[in-house]
């Protein structure tokens, strides 16, 4: 190779070298303005529970049984960033031959500081804690609600519309408040369902008048470790029928007041949880109808209702047998008054028994006795004696 050919090649070299370090600073220059990544801040969760079981039931001499066809409840939390959040829960069930579909809550939620945050949507009413912290099938130590809560109960379970809430500690006790404005419910005037007339129907969700309902609670923990809280919550609307009905005046205000104490005893060798509320709900005094031999026959009455449960359950898990600290003893007792004079009037009672077997700590085999007694009630006349043994098993996940 000669002098003039090897200098043309180490030229051709040196172009191809300039070129590369051209082409490496221009993407390392264009990474810098276009590669703007950061580890990202959203997240995403799938949680929720699931149940199913087997019920027997007598009801004064006429008896029936069935497994229950599987309940599936996920829960959808999505975390835009450290402020701004989304939940929502779906529930599916099988009622009959037919799959039951729902939407339980779905809401969005932004924190404006450490004591405040503003959600709005679709949420669970902090309406005591039954049906806010305690309803979920792994979480309730019963398979069934006290009475005055679900269909045809008293105490308002879900709404739409806005809430504040938050937390402040108090330098040893703790204290938390939720204020929210919602669509409110809507009475039942009995054109579609006579024996109903009077009811708030809380499952309605689209407003029918200009007016909204107002609510709120306020817990206090009291002692330094947090194991107790007392709550009192208050729910009222000055307008439950629709804006061209003869109801448009009926109002409502409810109240409730709630405990919870859970606390790990040494002497007793376990964990002793009790939980507590009563309900009492007022509706103003309103005329229904009723038609008797097709005659059109007006009726009212004091519309006054009010339910109660208190529940202890203990759970012995400083044993020594891995079996037995598993194990779990509860019993319940509720009420349920509706207003005398109306269709639905009914005095009821109900007394649980339960035994379960934690397999982990979110998934639970539940074996429970309940006997209830009901005077009166839309189904009834005369007084029913209702006895039941149910097993379930629940899973949260």
């Amino acid at each position: 190779m000669g002098i003039d050919q090897l200098y043309q090649n180490l030229e051709k070299m040196k172009k191809l070298l300039m070129t590369l370090i051209i082409l490496g600073l221009g993407s390392s220059a264009l990474a810098q303005t276009y590669n703007t990544f950061e580890p990202s801040k959203t997240q995403f969760m799938l949680r929720g529970y699931g149940h199913t079981g087997f019920e027997y039931l007598d009801t004064g001499g006429e008896q029936e049984s069935t497994f229950l066809g599987a309940t599936f409840a996920p829960i959808f939390l999505y975390k835009h960033s450290d402020k701004l959040m989304f939940e929502a829960e779906l529930e599916f069930e099988l009622e009959g031959n037919e799959l039951k579909t729902g939407l339980e809550y779905a809401d969005v939620m932004y924190v404006l500081n450490k004591h405040m945050t503003v959600r709005a949507g679709k949420f669970l009413l902090p309406f005591g804690t039954f049906m806010e912290r305690l309803h979920p099938a792994w979480i309730n130590r019963l398979p069934s609600r006290p009475l005055g809560f679900g269909h045809d109960g008293i105490a308002p379970a879900s709404d739409i519309g806005v809430e504040l809430r938050g937390a402040f500690d108090l330098g040893g006790p703790k204290m938390n408040y939720a204020v929210y404005v919602t669509n409110g419910p809507r009475i039942k005037d009995g054109s579609e369902e006579p024996e109903e007339a009077g009811m708030l129907d809380f499952g309605y969700y689209e407003d029918v008048n200009l007016a909204k309902a107002l609510g709120g609670r306020i817990g206090l923990l009291p002692l330094s470790d947090s194991s107790m809280e007392w709550g009192i919550s208050a729910y009222t609307t000055n307008s439950t029928g629709a804006e061209d009905s003869d109801y448009k005046e009926v109002g409502a205000f409810l109240w409730a007041l709630d405990l919870s104490y859970v606390k790990s005893i040494t002497p007793l060798q376990g964990v002793v949880d009790i939980k507590a509320q009563y309900n009492s709900s007022n509706v103003d005094t309103a005329t229904y109808y009723e038609i008797e031999d097709g005659i059109s026959e007006p009726y009212s009455f004091d519309n006054q209702s009010s339910s109660f449960y208190t529940q202890l359950s203990y759970r012995p898990i400083m044993s020594g047998s891995d079996f037995i600290k598993q194990l779990e003893f509860v019993g319940r007792y509720s009420d349920f008054n509706a207003p005398e004079g109306a269709e639905w009037e009914e005095k009821s009672t109900q007394y649980a028994f339960g035994l379960n077997y934690w397999l982990s700590w979110r998934s639970v085999v539940k074996l429970s006795y309940q006997t209830t007694k009901m005077e009166g009630g839309h189904d009834s006349d005369g007084t029913t004696r209702t006895n039941g043994l149910f097993v379930h098993w629940a899973i949260g996940f």
